[in-house]
């Protein structure tokens, strides 16, 4: 079996693009498309090469690590326990835990047996679990003790497999996942599949409504090596932490995924989210190559420039996804820790698809999304379906039959409208720049109507957080009967500052000399949060709502 081979960073995007061939990506398997196993391509491949697969961090800070041949051995384990409860190829298993080694396990066991692993975020309620469940019909689940009460309250339950520890005690009918792996036989031969087989069953992140299942082939493997490759950057040298939780597409394709794919050792840390920890690990492990979101990026700025020093010129890059990266971001990584952040962008539907390509030589443009990801091509187009030129705002889509690394075709058990006339429509509304990057505009129903004049949130939000007083903000169109919407800005302050009127028209001066008369902020709420996802995207839908409520009881 080979390993992978990395791109080198001299490569440029142009002549990654150009010379992009999918024979290429699928010789970069251990197997090919008509014989593929998930933890073949993950874990067996690099067994008998002494590499190290996983850093995994306690909440405490204690550090475990794992070669590939302990996660070869680990994942032959739980393939036995699953098998002996009934689990086999095709069958959806479940994993409802924190970012530990059980998690590890589960998902390369379900993957080693032919399985398809369902994630599940830890801070889902009973509705949101149970809502996925009937989504994936599936047959395990595997918890803890501090997530197993939240099943209890679902009609229909699948298998219950738990971790417990010293005290605790196993509920009755539940699986004690610890012993009976410790019971288990060490080998498993890996249940070959096809790449049209499923590998996950995703679901989308709710930002405009329920979500829908989305499947996810064995195939899609070669988009989220790619992406590791050419926009993570990833080195045979790098430490890497993608600190995303795999409970959601980008921790599970690229904090575990990916990463393994490649034969590059991840980190995964149990506890929660702060900048402290964040510093603290990133020092102590010597990370050279960050990954995760706007929102926790932005934590990081709030606890101040005093912080970052410790860490200042250690990174060497960092990447971004899940909300489009503010300029303000980029400025503040620059200045207070030395280390170039660049934005991408993806869906769950299909992978990360336009992106600022640390792995990839090419001009880069604070405020751009990036470009098109070799393998993908990307269009703009209008409400007619016709493709649009630079600087014309419309629906981002890609082009399916110029697109190989493509994976998606269709929600699970649903219609499929996203994808009509040979393209897959994204929903949010960008404009090409004259160099060929994409810029993100927003939501195609987040774009604010106002005056006759359309204004994307994202731009007001980025010249709000340029702001030293701003931390964050979410921009809405409210109805007006003159102006059609206004413009309002829902804003958390950075410490040691307070909303007063006086700040309020400070922060409409400033957004219209940063951008705009017309896209100022008229109505300005300061806050001290904003609806999210569990995975940091903001639900400006929420906001809305709330805001037309609050005008029908008004009257």
């Amino acid at each position: 079996m080979h390993a992978q081979m990395i791109s080198p960073p001299s490569m440029t995007y142009d002549d990654a693009a150009s010379n992009f061939r999918i024979e290429d990506e699928i010789a970069r398997l251990s197997g090919d498309l008509d014989n593929l196993n998930g933890c073949v391509e993950c874990v067996d491949r690099y067994v008998g090469q002494n590499r190290l697969a996983l850093r995994a961090v306690s909440a405490a800070g204690h550090i475990t690590e794992y070669t590939f041949e302990d996660l070869q051995r680990l994942s032959a384990r739980m393939a036995n326990v699953m098998a002996g409860w009934g689990i086999g190829a095709g069958d959806v298993v479940a994993g409802l835990l924190p970012r530990t080694i059980e998690l590890v396990a589960t998902i390369l066991g379900a993957w080693r047996l032919g399985a398809v692993y369902q994630p599940l975020f830890c801070a889902f309620g009973p509705s949101a679990i149970e809502h996925r469940f009937n989504t994936s019909g599936a047959k395990l689940v595997v918890t803890n003790m501090a997530n197993r009460a939240k099943l209890a309250q679902i009609a229909n339950c699948p298998q219950v497999a738990t971790v417990i520890d010293a005290g605790e005690v196993l509920p009755q009918g539940d699986i004690d996942l610890r012993a009976q792996l410790a019971a288990a036989s060490p080998e498993f031969a890996p249940v070959m599949r096809r790449g049209d087989d499923l590998l996950m069953m995703m679901s989308t992140s709710g930002t405009t409504g329920l979500p829908k299942g989305v499947p996810v082939p064995l195939r899609a493997m070669l988009a989220f090596g790619a992406y590791m490759r050419n926009a993570i950057g990833l080195r045979e040298d790098d430490v890497f932490w993608n600190i995303a939780d795999p409970g959601w597409a980008y921790g599970l394709y690229y904090a575990i995924t990916g990463p393994l794919q490649l034969g590059i050792a991840t980190t995964l840390y149990e506890g929660g989210f702060t900048a402290d920890s964040t510093y603290d690990l990133i020092e102590r492990l010597g990370v050279t190559s960050l990954a995760g979101s706007p929102t926790a990026f932005r934590l990081l700025i709030a606890a101040g420039p005093q912080a970052a020093t410790r860490i200042k010129g250690k990174l060497r890059c960092v990447s971004s996804a899940g909300e489009p990266l503010n300029p303000e971001v980029i400025r503040w990584f620059d200045e207070y820790l030395s280390v170039p952040i660049f934005d991408h962008y993806g869906q769950t539907e299909t992978g990360m698809t336009v992106n600022n390509h640390h792995g990839l030589t090419h001009h880069v443009r604070a405020g751009s999304a990036g470009f098109a990801m070799p393998g993908y091509r990307v269009a703009i187009l209008d409400e007619h379906g016709k493709e649009l030129g630079p600087n014309q705002p419309g629906i981002l889509a890609i082009d399916i039959a110029k697109s190989p690394l493509l994976f998606f075709t269709g929600y699970h058990q649903k219609d499929t409208p996203a994808i009509a006339g040979g393209y897959y429509r994204t929903g949010d509304t960008v404009e090409f720049e004259p160099d060929g990057s994409v810029s993100f505009v927003g939501r195609s129903d987040d774009i604010i109507t106002s005056s006759g004049y359309r204004i994307g949130p994202f731009d007001v939000e980025s010249a709000l957080v340029e702001h030293p007083a701003v931390n964050e903000a979410a921009v809405i169109g409210v109805p007006d009967p003159e102006r059609t919407e206004l413009v309002k800005a829902f804003v958390i302050l950075s410490p040691g500052y307070s909303g007063s009127d006086e700040l309020a028209q400070d922060l409409r001066q400033h957004v219209k000399t940063r951008m705009a008369a017309h896209a100022y902020p008229r109505l300005i709420d300061f806050v001290a949060e904003l609806p999210k996802t569990p995975s940091g995207k903001i639900q400006r839908f929420l906001l809305r709502k709330a805001e037309i409520e609050k005008q029908q009881a008004e009257g």
